[in-house]
C-alpha cells in the first residue's frame, strides 16, 4: 500500500502519435452546403418523360438488334470465310493461270521470232524476285497491303466517292482493290472454266470480271479466306505469276524475259517499275506497243516507291533519267504477218485454242523478211504521196514452197491486224496470163508461133457482144506467143484461150493453186478471178520448179515444249506436175522476155537473169508484179483496201519498182545462177522446091537421038 494514499495510476501505453493538436494546428473546417433540393417534377417534364419513353424504349431494342445483327453477321462472316480457306487449293495450284498454252515460232535458224499464245515463264515467289518488283507492285497497286485483312475500308470508301464525284455508280469505274481482291479476280474466285456452262474462254473471263454487289460480297469473302489460310508473301507470290502484263506474258517471270532477256530476280528499279506499271493497262502500255507510254508510266511508278520509302531521292532521280528499254532480242522480235499466217493456218488445237506450250519451227528467213521489210518502206518514203493509203504486201518463197518472207500491209511488222498477203482476195488482172500460155505450149504451141494481133469482138451468151481492147487501145497485126506476152497484149490471151479450150486453162490454174471460183468466161484470160498474193505467188513457184504444183508453206516442225519428238512436220512443197518441164522451161524463157524487153523492165536485176508478169485488174483497183530469179520466188500487190482505183499506178511502176528493191536485197552476196529455161528452136519454114529450068525442044529431039544411036552401035 502507499502511504501517500494517493489512488494508484492507470497502466496504459504510452500514447504512439501526438494528438492532432499537438502535432499540427486544426484546419477549420469548410462550411457545410447547405443540401440541393430536388425540383420538384412539374407537370411539363412528366409530360416529356411519357412523350419520350417509348422512344427510348426502342432505341435500346434498336441498339440491342444491332448487337445482336452484327454478332450473328460475324459470325457468318467468319463461318463463310471459314468455309471458304478450306476450299482454297494449295499454292503450287495457283500459279499458272493461262487459259492457253504458249506458242514460241522460231525462224529457219533456230531462233525466237515472234510469241503467241500466253507466254509463262514459270513460277516465281515474292522472296524470288527483285526486291524492287515487289515494292514496286506494292507501292502502286496495294500501299496497305502488308497492315488490311483482305480488304480496305478507306480505300473503297474513296473509289466510292470518287465514282460518285465523277457521275457514276458507286460500284462503276474506281473499284479500291487491294492486290488480294484483285488475285482473287485472278483466280475467278475459285470457279474453274467449263466449256458446257459458257461459249468461250472471253465470256468466262468476262464473267469473272463483273462489277455486281453480289459479285462484290462474294469477292470480298474469298480475299479474306485467302488472308486467312495463305500468308502476305503467298498472295503476292500468286499474284506475280498470274497477272497479265501484255505481249503475251503472263506473270513476272514471262514479262521480264520478254522485254528485258533477263530473269525476274535481276531487274533494277527502273525495270520493275515498268513491269508494276503495266497492270493497270497492260495492252496499251507495253513497251512493245509504245515504248515512250510505258517510260512515263514507270517514272510514275518510281515516284510511288519514292513516297513510299522504297527509293531515295537521289535514286528515284537516277532511274526516271535513265527509263528501261527493250532488250535487244525483243527489240528484233520481227515476222509479225508471218507469225499471225502461221496461228491462222495452223493446227488449231496447237496454235489458236492449244492448252498447251508449243514451240513451232518454220520456213521464215529473217534476212529476206528484213530484206522486204526495208524494200517497201523505200519506196514508198520516195515514190508514193503524203498522206495515200494506198496498202502493199510481199511474199518470197524457194521454188518448193517455202515461204521465207511476208509484208501484209505498209507498216510492215505488225501484228494482230489484216493481214493482205493472205487475206485479201484480189482480181488478178494480167497476172494470171502466164497461165493461158503454159495451156498452149503443155499442148505443144510453141512460143515463137505466131497469132493476129487485130480487133477482135465475140458473141457471149446472156451478155451480148463483148470486144476485149488491148490497154493501149492498139493493135498489131501477127505477133509471136512470147511478143504478145511481153507486151501484155490482150486480145492474142483471149484468142489463145478460147482455141487452146477455156476448161483446160481452168484445169492448169487450178492445179497451179488459183483454186478458188475461176469465171468461166472469155475474159478468164484476163485475170477477172480472183486469188490472193501467196496463192499467186506459189503458183509461179510451180513455173520456176519446172511445172510441178505447189502448195505454200511455213510450219517445218511443230512439237511440245520440252520435249524432243516432233509432232508433226511440213505440211505443204511440191506436188504433182502440172505441164511437162519443157512447156515450163519455155514459159520462162517467154516470161524472161517480160523483163527484159517488156512491161516488166522495172524489175530487171542488174547481175542475174528474173522473169515475171505485170497484172492491172479492172479500173487499175489492182496491181500485181510476180516474178521470180533461179533461187527465189517474190510476189508484190498494191491497191486499196476499200478497192478505190489506183491513180497513176500498174503492175510495171511502183509494184515492179519494189519487186526490184525486194529482190536486190534478197539476192545480195548470192553467186549468179541462171534461170532454167528453155528457148525454143527456130520455125522452119518449108521451102518450095525448086523448079526446073524448061528445056529447049531442040535439046530434047538432040537428046532422044543420040540415045537411039547408041542403042544400035553401042559406045559413045
Amino acid at each position: 500500500m502507499s502511504s501517500s494514499g494517493k489512488k494508484p495510476s492507470r497502466l496504459v501505453a504510452d500514447r504512439r502519435y501526438p494528438r492532432k493538436s499537438e502535432s499540427a494546428p486544426k484546419k477549420k473546417a469548410p462550411a457545410r452546403r447547405a443540401p440541393k433540393r430536388k425540383a420538384p417534377r412539374g407537370p411539363i417534364r412528366k409530360v416529356l418523360t411519357v412523350l419520350l419513353w417509348p422512344f427510348l424504349m426502342l432505341w435500346r431494342l434498336v441498339w440491342r438488334v444491332v448487337v445482336f445483327a452484327s454478332i450473328v453477321t460475324a459470325l457468318l462472316i467468319g463461318g463463310a470465310v471459314w468455309y471458304t480457306s478450306t476450299g482454297l487449293p494449295e499454292i503450287s495450284d495457283m500459279v499458272d493461270g493461262r487459259a492457253r498454252g504458249s506458242v514460241t515460232l522460231l525462224d529457219r535458224e533456230g531462233r525466237v521470232f515472234a510469241l503467241r499464245g500466253d507466254q509463262f515463264g514459270g513460277a516465281v515467289t515474292a522472296d524470288s524476285v527483285s526486291e524492287h518488283l515487289k515494292n514496286a507492285i506494292v507501292a502502286t497497286e496495294d500501299k496497305r497491303f502488308y497492315s488490311h485483312f483482305g480488304l480496305s475500308p478507306r480505300g473503297i470508301a474513296s473509289a466510292i466517292r470518287i465514282n460518285m464525284s465523277e457521275g457514276r455508280g458507286p460500284l462503276s469505274g474506281h473499284g479500291g482493290s487491294t492486290i488480294t481482291q484483285q488475285t482473287a479476280k485472278l483466280l475467278c474466285l475459285g470457279v474453274v472454266y467449263d466449256p458446257t456452262k459458257w461459249e468461250s474462254e472471253v465470256d468466262y473471263v468476262e464473267d469473272c470480271r463483273r462489277g455486281s454487289l453480289k459479285r462484290k460480297a462474294t469477292e470480298a469473302i474469298y480475299a479474306m479466306a485467302m488472308e486467312w489460310k495463305y500468308t502476305k508473301s503467298d498472295i503476292l507470290s500468286i499474284y506475280m505469276n498470274r497477272a497479265y502484263m501484255g505481249g503475251g506474258a503472263y506473270g513476272a517471270a514471262a514479262a521480264a524475259e520478254r522485254y528485258f532477256s533477263k530473269p525476274a530476280a535481276a531487274l533494277n528499279p527502273a525495270e520493275s517499275a515498268m513491269l508494276a506499271g503495266l497492270l493497270t493497262a497492260p495492252s496499251s502500255l507495253a513497251p512493245t506497243a509504245n515504248l515512250k507510254r510505258s517510260q512515263d508510266r514507270a517514272a510514275t511508278v518510281l515516284r510511288l516507291m519514292n513516297e513510299q520509302g522504297y527509293l531515295s531521292d537521289a535514286d528515284t532521280a537516277y532511274w526516271q533519267a535513265n527509263p528501261a528499254t527493250l532488250a535487244e532480242s525483243s527489240k528484233n522480235l520481227a515476222g509479225g504477218y508471218f507469225a499471225d499466217w502461221m496461228m491462222r493456218t495452223g493446227p488449231e488445237f496447237f496454235t489458236r485454242d492449244t492448252t498447251e506450250d508449243v514451240i513451232i519451227s518454220t520456213t521464215l528467213d529473217p534476212r529476206i523478211q528484213k530484206a522486204a521489210a526495208d524494200a517497201v518502206n523505200k519506196v514508198f518514203s520516195e515514190k508514193v504521196r503524203e498522206g495515200s493509203k494506198a496498202q502493199v504486201a510481199v511474199v518470197v518463197m524457194s521454188a518448193d514452197g517455202a515461204v521465207r518472207a511476208m509484208i501484209g500491209g505498209r507498216d510492215t511488222d505488225a501484228s494482230g491486224v489484216f493481214n493482205r498477203a493472205f487475206q485479201a482476195i484480189r482480181q488478178t488482172g494480167s497476172a494470171f496470163k502466164p497461165f493461158v500460155y503454159a495451156t498452149a505450149l503443155e499442148l505443144g504451141y510453141s512460143p515463137l508461133d505466131t497469132i493476129v494481133d487485130e480487133p477482135f469482138c465475140m458473141n457471149i451468151p446472156g451478155s451480148g457482144q463483148w470486144c476485149p481492147e488491148n490497154y493501149s487501145h492498139k493493135n498489131y497485126g501477127r505477133v509471136t506467143l512470147t511478143e504478145a506476152l511481153k507486151n501484155s497484149l490482150n486480145i492474142p490471151a483471149v484468142k489463145i484461150s478460147e482455141s487452146v479450150g477455156r476448161d483446160l486453162v481452168m484445169r492448169v490454174a487450178r492445179d497451179f493453186g488459183i483454186y478458188r471460183d475461176l469465171k468461166d468466161t472469155p475474159s478468164l484470160a484476163l485475170g477477172v478471178s480472183e486469188a490472193n498474193l501467196l496463192e499467186m505467188t506459189g503458183a509461179y513457184a510451180g513455173i520456176l520448179n519446172g511445172g510441178s504444183s505447189v502448195t505454200p508453206y511455213g510450219l517445218r516442225e511443230l512439237r511440245l515444249k520440252g520435249e524432243s519428238e516432233a509432232l508433226m512436220g511440213t505440211p505443204g512443197g511440191m506436188g504433182e506436175r502440172v505441164i511437162r518441164q519443157e512447156a515450163a522451161g519455155q514459159l520462162i524463157w517467154m516470161m524472161e522476155k517480160v523483163v527484159s524487153e517488156g512491161t516488166g523492165g522495172r524489175a530487171r536485176l542488174p547481175d542475174r537473169q528474173v522473169a515475171g508478169k505485170t497484172g492491172t485488174s479492172q479500173e487499175a483497183r489492182d496491181a500485181w508484179f510476180v516474178g521470180f530469179s533461179a533461187d527465189y520466188v517474190a510476189g508484190v500487190w498494191m491497191g486499196y483496201d476499200d478497192n478505190t482505183p489506183l491513180t497513176g499506178v500498174t503492175g510495171s511502176g511502183l509494184p515492179a519498182e519494189i519487186w526490184h528493191e525486194v529482190m536486190v536485197r534478197v539476192h545480195d552476196g548470192l553467186p549468179v545462177r541462171p534461170l532454167p529455161m528453155v528457148q525454143p528452136a527456130p520455125i522452119q519454114v518449108a521451102e518450095p522446091e525448086p523448079t526446073p529450068a524448061p528445056v529447049p525442044q531442040r535439046r530434047v529431039q538432040e537428046s532422044v537421038l543420040e540415045q537411039v544411036l547408041r542403042d544400035i552401035f553401042g559406045g559413045n
